[in-house]
């Protein structure tokens, strides 16, 4: 498992599956007391285990969890911290809601694909509805929550603004194009490209869902090249970022054009 600080107060945790992202926020407060949030979550079991060890030789105690969309494999933090509350936009606790059990059976499906075992099943617990747009305390500052559409129906991105990272989940990946779900959509996806381009000119370092976290400039250039390829669909022949024109970003691709060719 891959871990780098972007900031003395956020640490980025890369899993081995898809890249996948974990943000870990801490912020203090005069009389030394602090709070916490775990974003997203690693996928692979021992990841997992593995989080409160990274949590604890920084010194920090997780206060709870944030995840910015309702995909599977971004809700698995309460695997590492049970107990611990769910926090969340109100379009995904909707959607969590609207499919019960939906995480769980995925997970569990991954799991048998890959041979993996797990020392619990995974529950939720407590899922707290965040109002989005909007703001999350945090110690004596606050983290400000922006709605995501487009990928998924649901979501939200997390700026920290004293650290001015940008967590944005399943956008402005360096390793895995524009994926229009089957709730997503490219004129909502475009939309939150727009919403995050004030943010992403400002940050130090943008956390995509998927890769190695990238700094302000070439996270502005991600977002430039996605646009430019959402833009294009449903052309078949639409050019990929250069970067990513590997055979599975071709298959998302695919996927992609019969999305927008479909109402």
């Amino acid at each position: 498992m891959w871990t780098v600080g972007v900031h003395p107060d956020v640490l980025v945790v890369r899993s081995g599956f898809w890249q996948t992202t974990c943000t870990v926020v801490h912020r203090g407060v005069a009389d030394g007391a602090a709070e916490c949030f775990v974003i997203d979550s690693p996928v692979l079991p021992d990841e997992l285990d593995a989080l409160p060890m990274v949590l604890a030789q920084a010194g920090w105690e997780p206060t709870g969890l944030l995840c910015t969309h309702g995909d599977w494999d971004h809700v698995l933090g309460s695997l590492a911290f049970p107990g611990a509350t769910l926090g969340c936009a109100e379009t995904t606790a909707a959607r969590l809601r609207a499919e019960p059990g939906a995480a769980q059976r995925a997970l569990r499906d991954f799991d048998e694909e890959h041979y993996a075992e797990r020392a619990r099943p995974l529950s939720l617990g407590h899922v707290d509805a965040i109002g989005v747009p909007g703001h999350v305390g945090i110690g004596d500052a606050e983290l400000d929550v922006l709605p995501t559409a487009g990928h998924t129906a649901d979501g939200m991105a997390v700026w920290i603004p004293w650290a001015r990272v940008l967590v944005c989940g399943d956008y402005l990946s360096p390793v895995e194009i524009p994926w229009l779900s089957q709730t997503g959509s490219r004129d909502a996806y475009l939309a939150t490209l727009e919403l995050l381009r004030p943010y992403v000119e400002e940050a130090a370092f943008v956390v995509p869902g998927h890769g190695t976290p990238v700094d302000g400039p070439r996270a502005l250039a991600i977002l430039r090249e996605d646009a430019d390829y959402l833009r294009a669909l449903p052309d078949p022949d639409a050019p990929l970022p250069p970067a990513r024109r590997t055979t599975a970003q071709r298959k998302i691709h695919a996927e992609n054009v019969d999305r927008v060719r479909t109402p």
